[in-house]
């Protein structure tokens, strides 16, 4: 098998996605397979591994962000969160904002229904995970309050 096919094939496999390709040519047998974030070509006979030449590693996948402290309020319900009770009304909070326990924060719409969602704790609002007409689901956290 020549190296043009033998790069194509290298190119199918890092383009797919797919983990492994095995090509069989006549007595001539070809196994692509995606292991360790490098392609590794084994032709027979004696099937052993290489390397190929020319072929970046896969990148290193970045670090997650740091996991952001404070009580998650989370949705109750799937469907669609509001930060204001109407368009072009105000926000019922904003970030750095003090809330009581039982305030409303926000609107999740279900079925043609608005259901004001009210905090469970008292403390300052951290962060708003979610933004304006986001589709939200059972037990997504929705602000932080710390």
């Amino acid at each position: 098998m020549d190296l043009r096919k033998l790069k194509k094939l290298i190119d199918l496999v890092q383009e797919s996605g797919i983990g492994e390709i095995e090509i069989t040519e006549g007595e001539e047998k070809v196994r692509i397979s995606r292991q360790l974030a490098q392609p590794m070509v084994m032709a027979s006979p004696g099937m052993h591994p290489m390397a190929m030449p020319g072929v970046p590693p896969a990148p290193a996948a970045p670090a997650p962000p740091p996991e952001p402290k404070g009580h998650a309020l989370k949705s109750p319900m799937v469907g669609t969160f509001y930060r204001a009770p109407s368009p072009g009304a105000p926000v019922f909070v904003e970030v750095g904002q003090s809330v009581s326990k039982g305030q409303t924060l926000c609107i999740i719409e279900a079925m043609k229904l608005l259901n004001e969602i009210e905090s469970d704790v008292a403390g300052t609002v951290k962060a708003i995970l979610v933004e304006n007409g986001q589709p939200v689901e059972y037990g997504q956290p929705l602000f932080l309050i710390e």
